[in-house]
């Protein structure tokens, strides 16, 4: 979908369908919405009425113009309370925009800079996050569709104009408008990492795609390590999870060097499960449908850098996966079984399906050994036991370290996604002992999320470190906002780069 601002008058625009705004309980609509109200005799005004048109955020009011303007359709969205607005329901504007208009069954359409005009929010502000509310909205993922029916039916929006008076104002937003662009896609490069068939994402697969941002230019460099290479770097824990499998697993190191000398070293590692079985802890068959979500935590780091490349940001960023498949088979490793970590510690298997924190036991220790970073982020489809505490919506956060908590606890707000922190409690540790092994792959079934990251927390040393838990909203299957369709969502991504930017402010 192209996306654009123009300098005009929005009554004179001609295009297939014009959005306007409106907030909860106005009457007279002013701003732009007046003016085209003014143009069509008082119109709008008469159907606010007429239809009991609340204004509602997502709530409709549309009608053919029937000539007496140049856009063919013109429809009044409901922007909610104006006490209660704010950026992330912006995003949720420019959502709508998209669903307004594919509803419609159209192909151009021409709008407003929501938030800029009675909400007074600033315009490069306000023109991002609608910009990311209607880039993210648009985004479909089509890769596996063949040439039938489905496809031929299908429909899609081509392009939205942002019409504004003030010549500032759009120079102002087209800044916002670019960065909306950068994050949305890399935000949608993660989304389709996510979405694509586990037959088509192995672990070679994955570390394809990072080799392919690496190629895109000079400041991110990529290197994969072999099984081989793995094994003689001591990763017993990652290699025994992969051993069910017939792919083989790889590490992927992606680096992103700043030109100028570097304020900051972050490294971020995301676990790389690219299919889920359970291994011989099988999962249920139900359960296992989506699975091709577990190396979710992957994806996000892989479309951080995607937006580092454009960024330029004065820090050094490490992007740790270890790329493995979980799977059931004569060679697959087996619970009673002992496994030793890269840092030297040793883990007795209790559950093949607690594969993720054994995998990335031995990334966050390679990230502490050959990084040396000053601050770790990880982010993993870890538990189930965290959708239970937090629901679909909400990731899992916790750290070592107040200050870093904090820091990403401020971004996620600012880039619209939900973090909850949950507490290292120390008084659960008790329950990773182990009488075979240093600890075990389990702790038992309460409090599951907080034993993952208190049994991750074992590999970090004194690295300040913070464990995000996102297998609850790392996947849509129930669309709730118009902003994040079915499928993969990107969550992390733009709240990594938020993080990223804060860390050197």
């Amino acid at each position: 979908m192209q996306l654009s601002i123009e300098h005009g008058e929005l009554r004179e625009h001609a295009c297939d369908l014009l959005i306007l705004n409106l907030f909860k309980g106005v009457m007279k609509p002013g701003g732009a919405t007046g003016a085209v109200d003014e143009a069509l005799d008082g119109l709008i005004s008469k159907l606010i009425k007429q239809e009991r048109f609340e204004g509602n955020l997502g709530e409709t009011l549309c009608f053919h113009t029937y000539g007496y303007l140049p856009a063919k359709k013109v429809c009044v969205l409901g922007l909610g309370e104006q006490k209660s607005f704010k950026k992330d329901t912006l995003r949720k504007v420019g959502g709508y925009v998209v669903k307004i208009a594919k509803e419609q069954k159209v192909t151009s359409v021409s709008t407003v800079l929501h938030g800029a005009g009675i909400a007074r929010m600033d315009a490069t502000v306000a023109a991002q996050a609608l910009g990311e509310g209607m880039l993210l909205a648009s985004y479909e993922f089509r890769e596996h569709f063949g040439k039938g029916t489905n496809s031929k039916k299908h429909r899609r929006v081509d392009a939205v104009t942002i019409v504004e008076m003030d010549g500032k104002t759009v120079k102002a937003a087209h800044a916002g408008l670019e960065k909306a662009s950068l994050l949305s896609e890399a935000t949608a490069l993660t989304r389709d990492l996510v979405n694509t068939s586990p037959r088509q994402m192995k672990p070679d697969d994955l570390a394809q795609s990072a080799k392919a941002l690496a190629k895109r230019g000079n400041p991110i460099a990529c290197k994969i390590l072999d099984a081989q290479a793995m094994e003689r770097m001591g990763m017993g824990a990652a290699l025994a999870v992969a051993e069910g499998s017939v792919h083989p697993p790889k590490l992927i190191h992606l680096s992103y060097t700043p030109k100028k000398k570097a304020k900051k070293k972050i490294a971020v590692v995301g676990k790389g499960v690219t299919f889920d079985s359970g291994g011989l802890s099988l999962k249920p068959a139900d359960a296992m449908t989506q699975m091709k979500i577990d190396m979710g935590g992957a994806a996000t780091v892989l479309g951080l850098f995607r937006a580092l490349e454009e960024l330029e940001l004065p820090i050094e960023v490490h992007g740790i996966v270890i790329a493995v498949e979980n799977m059931p088979s004569g060679g697959a490793y087996r619970p009673g079984d002992v496994v030793r970590a890269m840092n030297g510690m040793t883990i007795e298997i209790l559950n093949t399906d607690a594969e993720g924190r054994v995998t990335l036991a031995d990334a966050l220790s390679y990230t502490v050994k050959k990084v040396k970073p000053d601050e770790i982020v990880d982010l993993a489809t870890l538990t189930g036991a965290v959708i239970i505490a937090l629901g679909d919506d909400y990731a899992g956060l916790m750290s070592n370290n107040r200050t870093l908590a904090k820091s990403l606890v401020t971004a996620a707000k600012e880039a619209g996604e939900l973090v909850w922190e949950l507490p290292l409690a120390p008084q659960y540790d008790e329950a990773m002992k182990s009488k075979v092994a240093d600890m075990n792959n389990t702790g038992g079934r309460s409090a599951g999320s907080i034993k993952a990251g208190l049994f991750l927390q074992r590999f970090v040393d004194k690295t300040p470190w913070a464990h995000l838990d996102i297998a609850g909203p790392v996947f849509c299957e129930k669309e709730t906002r118009p902003d994040i369709p079915y499928g993969g969502t990107g969550m992390g991504v733009r709240t990594l780069v938020q993080y990223l930017e804060h860390a050197v402010s």
